[in-house]
């Protein structure tokens, strides 16, 4: 009986110390996954998303801006022409 707890409690051991090395090795290929991947991200020269939102809060002001142009230059247009019209 002996034999067999001692037997029993070196499996265990053996378990748990397998598990231990097992969550080592998972661990280890997660941080290699991550950093080639990573790797691969920044060879891709792929934007942030911060850089993103940046940019695109820079082309919606643009828009506005380009708009606000159109409008005064087709107000300046009309007025032109009146001032034309009035001459000739």
């Amino acid at each position: 009986m002996q034999t067999e707890n001692r037997i029993l409690n070196d499996l265990g051991k053996l378990a748990t110390g397998a598990a231990g090395v097992f969550q080592s090795l998972r661990e280890e290929v997660e941080t290699m996954v991550r950093q080639r991947l990573e790797r691969a991200i920044a060879d891709l020269d792929v934007v942030t998303r911060d850089e993103f939102e940046v940019v695109k809060e820079m082309a919606a002001k643009a828009r506005q801006e380009n708009e606000a142009l159109a409008a005064e230059n087709a107000r300046l247009a009309e007025r032109l022409a009146a001032l034309e019209s009035g001459r000739g």
